[in-house]
């Protein structure tokens, strides 16, 4: 009798695949309406983020943010501001100024640039949008209204220091819900996956029907190309 390939469990959602919710409790984004000065009262540090995490306060207002490179506990961060930390809107800003957690819309809490060691840079402005460099090094036009936080995120060592054991790794994976170790599916057998059986490593055709079902839809989905790419 056959058994649910891995692509069919973690889509099942049991618990060996589900996200822990407390990784995932806190969630960096900006209040809808922000104004004046805020404090730095705690740095958190979230297993299911890549960057700590700030918490910021003033008066009855709390909200979260990704913590910029060389912020400390007690710093104060205005809105509006120029320095490193502070949330301001892009038409504020000057051509060479680095930024992250970058809105899609205004007011929408932020979407781009959130990964530990990234950062964006302005590099020119016109007439209704304001152009940044992204970490994959092309250019994507915002609108001026949108707001940023100054500076480049904390964390860009987090990937220098060796995991040296695997045990790690899984915990560390496990954390994101992250499948780990991978098996690479022409290694299996043909119960468990469809490109499984295969004596040696003949891998049939790796594009999927679109209307497969979920245990055979695996591989090339509706790719744009195949094949070798001509010089």
């Amino acid at each position: 009798m056959g058994k649910r390939i891995i692509q069919q469990a973690r889509g099942h959602g049991g618990p060996v695949y589900r996200v822990r919710r407390k990784a995932f409790s806190i969630k960096p984004s900006y209040l809808t309406n922000l104004s004046g000065e805020f404090e730095i009262v705690k740095l958190i540090l979230s297993a299911g983020h890549s960057a700590p995490i700030i918490k910021l306060k003033a008066g009855d207002k709390v909200f979260y943010n990704l913590a910029a490179n060389g912020l400390y506990q007690g710093q104060k961060i205005k809105i509006g501001g120029t320095e490193n930390g502070d949330i301001t809107e892009l038409k504020n800003l000057k051509n060479g100024t680095f930024v992250f957690n970058v809105e899609n819309r205004s007011k929408d809490g932020g979407k781009f640039i959130r990964t530990g060691g990234n950062s964006g840079i302005i590099v020119n402005q016109g007439p209704g949008y304001v152009g940044i460099k992204m970490p994959s090094k092309q250019e994507r036009k915002f609108n001026p209204d949108c707001r940023a936080t100054i500076g480049i995120i904390a964390g860009d060592g987090r990937q220098e220091k060796p995991i040296v054991k695997a045990g790690k790794n899984f915990y560390i994976k496990g954390a994101k819900s992250k499948l780990w170790p991978r098996t690479s599916a022409i290694k299996m057998n043909a119960i468990d996956h469809p490109f499984g059986g295969g004596r040696g490593k003949r891998i049939k055709s790796k594009i999927c029907k679109t209307n497969s079902p979920p245990g055979a839809k695996v591989g090339l989905l509706r790719p744009r190309r195949t094949g070798r790419k001509k010089k």
